[in-house]
């Protein structure tokens, strides 16, 4: 039941800030499709985002910028900061999925192939069961200094989500405490999951790629990821105890967001990667 009544409480207090969302991107049409337009609404706060804090590629991800933006007029443009604007807003109200929840009011999953992202209340269900006795993982931290996560099919990044805000109920500083490796095959999710776990404040590296194969397309670090120095401490971390072994490492000096991997024999083997969220 208190459960239940949180849920409740952070579903009305995400409302006002999802109409205002709703509403600012159904103003595109029938203009622009509203798929597209929120794809690359998605995109833009994912660049801007990355480019405030993560200089290599910044050129690049900044022509990616001016290549979406030109496609819109002053008022379409307009409306992509005041959606961040209000995506920061509602986070900042309670924990949760806010742009999966976006993403199915506006029906957008009739569009994407039956794309459909897990509900929050679900995420936060499991994340419960996967936390199991709070003291192991206090004792974990204790002997290596944080925790590590890896998410092989993060869309929007409700899980990751999820299990934030249970170690936060357990008086676990997530932002000091976790890392989280997070893995998309959709460009479009790993948008959405990296401007959800920034503004959260959440260290994580997000790959656009196949979990499966093993396949890396780009890489997008959070803010809290560089400004945190998490390459390096992954780096120094207990080597059979990290997730971050499970793909390949991120090399100090080209820590980016967005870039295709170099080709090596290493990269192209596929690794053995969870096919579950799982928590070390």
């Amino acid at each position: 039941m208190v459960a239940s009544s949180f849920a409740s409480d952070a579903s009305a207090a995400h409302a006002p800030h999802l109409k205002a969302m709703r509403k600012l991107l159904e103003r595109c049409q029938p203009r622009h499709d509203i798929y597209t337009v929120f794809g690359h609404c998605m995109e833009a706060i994912a660049i801007a985002i990355a480019n405030s804090v993560d200089l290599r590629a910044r050129a690049r991800r900044e022509a990616r910028y001016l290549d979406i933006v030109g496609r819109y007029g002053a008022d379409v443009v307009e409306s992509f900061p005041r959606v961040m604007a209000e995506l920061a807003l509602a986070l900042e109200a309670g924990m949760s999925d806010v742009l999966g929840q976006l993403f199915h009011d506006l029906e957008l999953h009739n569009k994407a192939k039956g794309q459909f992202f897990t509900p929050y209340s679900l995420s936060r269900a499991m994340a419960d069961m996967l936390i199991g006795d709070p003291a192991t993982l206090r004792e974990s931290i204790e002997t290596r200094g944080h925790l590590t996560a890896m998410e092989p099919a993060c869309g929007s990044g409700s899980m990751v989500i999820a299990l934030t805000d249970v170690l936060r109920s357990q008086g676990i500083n997530y932002q000091r405490h976790l890392h989280v490796t997070a893995i998309d095959i959709d460009r479009r999710a790993v948008h959405m999951a990296y401007a959800q776990l920034s503004l959260l404040h959440v260290p994580a590296r997000l790959i656009v790629g196949n979990a499966l194969s093993g396949e890396i397309r780009e890489q997008w670090f959070t803010p809290a990821h560089i400004l945190g120095g998490w390459t390096a401490r992954l780096a120094s971390a207990p080597q059979d105890k990290t997730a971050i072994e499970t793909i390949p490492p991120v090399v100090a000096a080209k820590s980016a967001c967005s870039y295709k991997e170099t080709a090596t024999a290493d990269y192209n083997r596929p690794p053995t990667l969870p096919r579950q969220l799982s928590l070390f």
